[in-house]
């Protein structure tokens, strides 16, 4: 796939101007956009930015991070700190985002939103108010493994890193989480689902797929 070099800036602005387009697949009021990529990829970032972008549009959005909605310790890592297999299958709570974030923007939904549900540090609920999201308003979700999951995204972007990029950006005490990208680099094939693949080995200068 042939990429074209571009800036973070320039990045949201070409994406926020693709999304004043977008109708969602399902008929409903909110579109939804997903921003996959390994933490060290921080795809939270371009979610903001991106967000930003459409607020001076005059768009409403909604920035979620999937790391909201982990499961609680006890189940995370019941096989152990470090236990990859738990990291891909069971950390994140997928139950959770369906019912909370998605079911909420289905067509004849109330659009009112959950943004986050559990704290990974108290390992407590959040208990955050809920937010509405307007008619039109646009979700923008970010995270990890989020392209094995079916959520109905109408637009999904890839922060790709290559493995060599991948290992040198996560800390090292978090390289026990590789392993896990890796499986998601062969089972899910984000590079070839994603409707966007942003390359963000270098994170100076970043290309896109346009």
């Amino acid at each position: 796939m042939r990429l074209e070099a571009i800036t973070w800036d320039r990045l949201a602005e070409r994406l926020a101007d693709r999304l004043a387009d977008t109708v969602p697949a399902d008929g409903g009021a909110w579109p939804r956009v997903g921003f996959d990529g390994a933490p060290a990829a921080q795809p939270g970032d371009l979610a903001a930015r991106v967000g930003e972008a459409l607020r001076v549009r005059g768009r409403p959005s909604l920035v979620i991070g999937a790391e909201g909605f982990l499961r609680p310790a006890s189940l995370r890592l019941e096989h152990g700190r470090r236990d990859a297999e738990s990291y891909y299958s069971g950390w994140f709570d997928t139950g959770a985002l369906w019912r909370e974030v998605f079911g909420p923007l289905d067509p004849g939904g109330s659009g009112r939103i959950l943004p986050d549900l559990w704290d990974p540090v108290t390992d407590r609920a959040t208990r955050s108010p809920y937010v509405q999201l307007p008619p039109g308003g646009i979700l923008l979700l970010h995270g990890p493994l989020l392209l094995r999951h079916w959520f109905p995204f109408d637009l999904s972007v890839h922060l790709l890193l290559s493995p060599g990029a991948l290992r040198r950006r996560t800390p090292e005490a978090d390289h026990w989480t590789l392993p896990a990208f890796e499986r998601y680099a062969a089972e899910a094939d984000p590079v070839g689902t994603a409707d966007v693949l942003v390359r963000a080995d270098d994170p100076r200068h970043p290309a896109w797929s346009g």
